[in-house]
């Protein structure tokens, strides 16, 4: 008689939290030790720019826009590399490159040194998300949408953990606090490339003469096209959270500063409690364009609840710019699984990276604009702007659905 192996016991404890895979488990760690130097750098950089090195504000911003501009064509070439020569051996090479050139700015003194670093700084993180993306799909046991999900939530609590180390910094105030925040940056980006190392993918060899023969793909792919177009629009959410907001507490409501910390953190915390949870009913492209357009109107319906903060009493302002971004954060959450459905669930497998590169193009374009836009209408025209950015998003996310059926119509 044939005994019946016994079941294995569910997990329990912190390894329910865990993924399943020794490869995804081994991702999850990278991603939050690459993020969690993220947290500590981004939080303290233009501190560290402005009063340590000594660079006005005007020119920090134009050495950042420089980096911007050189991102929008590195990510899509390394996404294109990622898939000739492997995944895992590009994103190392850009964790460990990333490393060597963040601890470049330990050594500028002036703007053009500044300038030239942010020149090549500003290409990591679009090469790390191209590069990263084939990773993603190769360990993620064929559905990229929900684990991608996981590492979001990752993700968000490294980058508050980050934020919080950087605040002992910001509070000391001095040149050593500031540059060891720069120096663990450079070193996180090092670390996350040696954790990479033990991953183990699926055997998967590249194939550089199918990629030469089908050339730039993803550019003449109509129905990815329109979802990056579609995804590089309602991308404005995230500039909308983190730069309008902050200044229009401050400027134009009478709630009090400490409300800019407290929405942002339940921002947060509803991305780390809820982003696994939303994303498990994406599986396909009418899906997620049903969760674009839900998320269309979540954002456009938060955004009016935060306007008519202006002008109203401490309390009423709190309780509404609490109220719209609880609204809003549904609508970020159903964005990132619409967008991650969109980015990988249209893509070749073979040719990830490359796809991923051109869809990161859409929102580092907008991104790059973001902040002339968030000035130009809701801090420059008031309520006016702030209906127009909210249309603008409601009927991007309506016409997601449509938009990418019929480009796929026409493929």
């Amino acid at each position: 008689m044939t005994s019946v192996p016994a079941a294995a016991p569910p997990p329990t404890g912190l390894r329910r939290l865990l993924p399943a895979t020794q490869a995804q488990r081994i991702l999850t760690v990278a991603t939050f030790a690459n993020s969690f130097g993220g947290g500590m750098f981004t939080t303290a950089s233009v501190l560290y720019f402005t009063r340590v090195v000594g660079l006005p504000a005007g020119r920090v911003a134009m050495g950042l826009f420089g980096g911007a501009m050189t991102g929008l064509i590195a990510g899509v070439l390394v996404g294109r590399l990622a898939d000739q020569w492997g995944p895992k051996r590009v994103h190392i090479s850009v964790m460990l490159g990333g490393g060597v050139v963040i601890s470049c700015f330990t050594l500028i003194g002036s703007f053009w040194s500044f300038f030239a670093v942010s020149l090549v700084a500003g290409a990591i993180i679009p090469a790390d998300e191209a590069s990263k993306a084939p990773l993603i799909r190769g360990v993620a046991d064929g559905n990229p949408t929900l684990f991608i999900g996981y590492l979001r939530s990752v993700t968000n609590l490294a980058l508050a953990f980050g934020s919080v180390a950087a605040g002992f910094a910001i509070q000391i105030d001095s040149r050593p606090a500031y540059l060891a925040l720069v120096v663990c940056r450079a070193l996180a980006y090092v670390g996350c490339g040696l954790i990479l190392l033990r991953l183990r993918l699926p055997e998967t060899a590249p194939d550089p003469a199918e990629e030469t023969k089908r050339g730039w793909a993803a550019l003449r792919d109509r129905t990815y096209l329109s979802a990056t177009l579609v995804n590089a629009v309602l991308s404005l959410n995230y500039a909308a959270s983190g730069f309008l907001l902050p200044l229009w507490i401050v400027g134009h409501t009478s709630a009090p500063r400490w409300m800019v910390s407290a929405v942002l953190v339940l921002n947060m915390a509803f991305v780390v409690l809820l982003q696994v949870p939303v994303s498990r009913g994406v599986h396909d492209a009418r899906t997620a364009g049903r969760r674009m357009a839900w998320a269309g109107a979540a954002f456009a319906a938060g955004l009016m609840l935060m306007a008519f903060a202006a002008g109203t009493s401490p309390w009423t302002a709190s309780a509404l710019l609490l109220v719209g971004m609880g609204v809003f954060a549904f609508g970020e959450l159903w964005y990132a699984a619409a967008s991650y459905e969109y980015c990988f669930g249209l893509a070749p497998a073979r040719l990830q990276g490359q796809y991923a590169g051109v869809f990161g193009l859409g929102s580092g374009a907008v991104e790059a604009v973001a902040p002339a836009v968030m000035s130009l209408l809701p801090l420059g025209m008031g309520l006016p702007g702030w209906l127009v950015l909210s249309a603008v998003l409601l009927f991007a996310g309506l016409g997601s659905g449509p938009l990418v059926t019929w480009a796929g119509g026409r493929r």
